[in-house]
């Protein structure tokens, strides 16, 4: 058994935990809307279309905003063709996913959703086949009370109130040529920082978010980066970073240990910001918006294919991913990641929520089931608020090809003073061995166990397709507290978490 020790104090905070850090992500593509969150001919359907039992599940997952309504999607989407009544909508070619889009669900549609689904939306304008014009048409029809042609627009598709947008993303991964409308960087950061502008005179208050790098591996990765920043900086709130992960055929170690890299690209973005703000002599910190991010389960060139196949269709079952326990583990580690980066990272979207690379999967005219992914994220979004403490890990390491003295244990502390009580995240990257994790928290006391859960299977590449409930977090009793201090044992390859009132 791997004997790991982990050191927190009180005194020592990385950062309050935003509860915008636990939203997820709606797009055009697939059956992520059609079939996923809408189905009105559903027996399960309210009045306005959209499934009870998704909304349900959206509920109980904890979600806290959601971004739409893309992605690539909104890079060539007229945000007009989606409001008013739907019988006048026009069908459109959706460039991005090669499909037919019947804009049956839009803006007005989406807000509704978010009402009853109990999240903040975030809005995405398209700066790829638009521009600035259409940006605030957007946002004057959305957030602009009466009196003027968009507003009163609003208002005579009987919505009366303004929608109070407050969150804005400026276009969607211009720095990738599969982007229509592709830019370079200062080309977009020109176009980003004039649009932001014009949005901040119709509303003051809203916050925006500019794009940044759309991978690690991005080869213009960091300096575009630096050039949008350069161009952006004083108009913007947030610069999204957007990660994926695949690599399932390098091996568990080699795929759980792809943490290390997204650790290093937030690390290299907040010193890319760091310079511009002290080029700049402002005294504004950038914040970040990690709103795409998620475990890749297809070769990169599958979904192409699937589209190349059969396109042209409305709502096509395109990349609907199956999710392993060994995914379950590298999603939770990119949470953890995102956690220990708190005091910058405020806003980050899981992509995406429904049937494709999703936690929550649909039946066209049947039931919802949950993936693997969506227990770790149930669980942070529960369970992680409050204030993300620094810790240290002492215990046995590994190498791999692309990292070394990988740590096998993963882990998080949160205290959440308000509830009174500290919740430890953990991921065990050991196939091999269960681990003792021995935890020493200065400047508590501690009480009592709480609660402690683990998750693991018989083996790592089970999922729930067929038996919905084959990797599903199970309640444990190996953890006892001793002398001030907690011993507590996880299981190998397994997610856990702790929660200990202090």
């Amino acid at each position: 058994m791997l004997k790991t020790k982990i050191y927190c104090s009180k005194n020592f905070k990385i950062g309050e935990i935003d509860s915008r850090l636990f939203g997820s992500f709606l797009e055009h593509m697939g059956r992520v809307i059609y079939t996923g969150i809408y189905e009105p001919e559903h027996s399960f359907s309210d009045e306005e279309g959209f499934r009870e039992d998704v909304l349900e599940a959206v509920h109980q997952m904890g979600v806290t905003a959601v971004r739409y309504p893309g992605g690539n999607f909104v890079s060539a989407y007229h945000w007009e063709d989606g409001v008013g009544p739907k019988e006048k909508r026009p069908k459109k070619l959706d460039l991005a996913w090669k499909s037919i889009e019947t804009n049956e669900f839009g803006t007005d549609e989406f807000i509704k959703w978010t009402k009853k689904a109990k999240v903040s939306p975030i809005f995405t304008v398209n700066l790829g086949t638009r521009g600035m014009e259409e940006a605030i048409q957007y946002l004057e029809y959305c957030n602009f009370e009466k009196g003027t042609y968009y507003s009163d627009l609003r208002r005579k598709h009987g919505r009366e109130n303004p929608y109070g947008i407050t969150m804005w993303c400026l276009g969607n991964e211009m720095d990738g040529e599969w982007q229509v409308g592709h830019k370079t960087a200062y080309e977009y950061g020109r176009l980003a920082a004039n649009t932001g502008k014009a949005m901040k005179i119709i509303d003051p208050s809203i916050e925006l978010i500019a794009c940044g790098s759309s991978l690690s591996s991005m080869s213009s990765y960091p300096q575009w980066d630096m050039e949008v920043l350069e161009q952006t900086y004083d108009v913007i709130d947030y610069l999204a970073l957007h990660q994926y992960y695949g690599g399932q055929e390098k091996g568990t170690k080699a795929f759980l240990a792809q943490t290390l890299d997204m650790e290093e690209y937030i690390k290299t973005i907040r010193s890319v910001a760091q310079v511009v703000k002290q080029k700049k002599r402002s005294k504004k910190e950038m914040k970040f918006s990690v709103d795409e991010w998620g475990v890749w389960a297809f070769p990169s060139n599958t979904v192409n294919k699937e589209i190349e196949k059969e396109p042209w269709k409305v709502a096509p079952s395109i990349s609907e991913q199956i999710y392993t326990l060994e995914d379950a583990l590298l999603f939770a580690g990119m949470q953890m990641v995102m956690l220990r980066n708190a005091d910058v990272i405020k806003i980050a979207c899981q992509s995406l929520l429904t049937n494709i690379s999703a936690c929550i999967m649909t039946e066209q005219g049947g039931g919802v089931w949950l993936q693997t992914i969506y227990y770790p994220f149930y669980y942070f979004a529960n369970y992680a608020k409050g204030i993300v403490l620094s810790s240290t890990i002492e215990g046995k390491t590994y190498d791999c090809e692309q990292f070394l003295e990988v740590p096998y244990l993963d882990s998080v502390v949160i205290w959440n003073e308000k509830q009174g009580e500290v919740v430890i995240f953990m991921v065990n990257r050991s196939e091999e061995e269960p681990m003792e994790v021995e935890l020493f928290m200065e400047g508590f006391h501690l009480k009592r166990i709480k609660k402690f859960i683990s998750m693991t299977a018989k083996h790592k590449k089970m999922t729930n397709q067929q038996d919905h409930k084959a990797v599903i977090p199970r309640e444990r009793e190996e953890a006892d507290i001793i002398d001030e201090h907690c011993i507590v044992k996880i299981e190998s390859l397994s997610f856990s978490m702790l929660c200990i009132e202090v």
